[in-house]
């Protein structure tokens, strides 16, 4: 587990722009079952998630079309909900960070780990904004 101090910034590049923290993992089972879209970002303290993740995340929704709620659970930190979030996810294997566009609580777009490292923000940003555009 990483101390809140160090993780405190990582969070806020979400929460800053509209994100909700879940920490448990009913707070995801509540989530999940709300009607329409869901975004759930699975934040990191990785650089990858730091370069390219939040970035394209928070650049994503710039989107005409753009999820109806969008939330995120932190990996090596909050350790119920993230297994919780990764249980719906399936079958992808965990990865972290990593991003699940939800429909009436189905999963229906991932972007694993190895979509987002070593690519730009703006290409992650345009990848969940196609997503978005099928199923917002």
């Amino acid at each position: 587990m990483y101390p809140a101090e160090l993780v405190k910034p990582m969070r806020e590049d979400l929460t800053k722009v509209g994100f909700e923290e879940l920490h448990t993992a009913q707070a995801v089972e509540t989530a999940l079952s709300k009607e329409g879209t869901t975004l759930v970002v699975v934040n990191s303290v990785c650089g990858c998630a730091a370069a390219n993740a939040r970035p394209g995340a928070r650049q994503s929704l710039q989107n005409a079309k753009r999820p109806d709620h969008i939330v995120t659970v932190f990996a090596g930190v909050d350790k119920e909900a993230v297994d919780a979030a990764r249980g719906h996810m399936v079958p992808f294997p965990p990865s972290s960070p990593s991003m699940a566009l939800f429909k009436n609580g189905e999963l229906v777009h991932m972007l694993e780990r190895h979509h987002i490292e070593g690519r730009p923000a703006e290409l992650i940003a345009e990848n969940l904004m196609d997503a978005y555009n099928d199923h917002c």
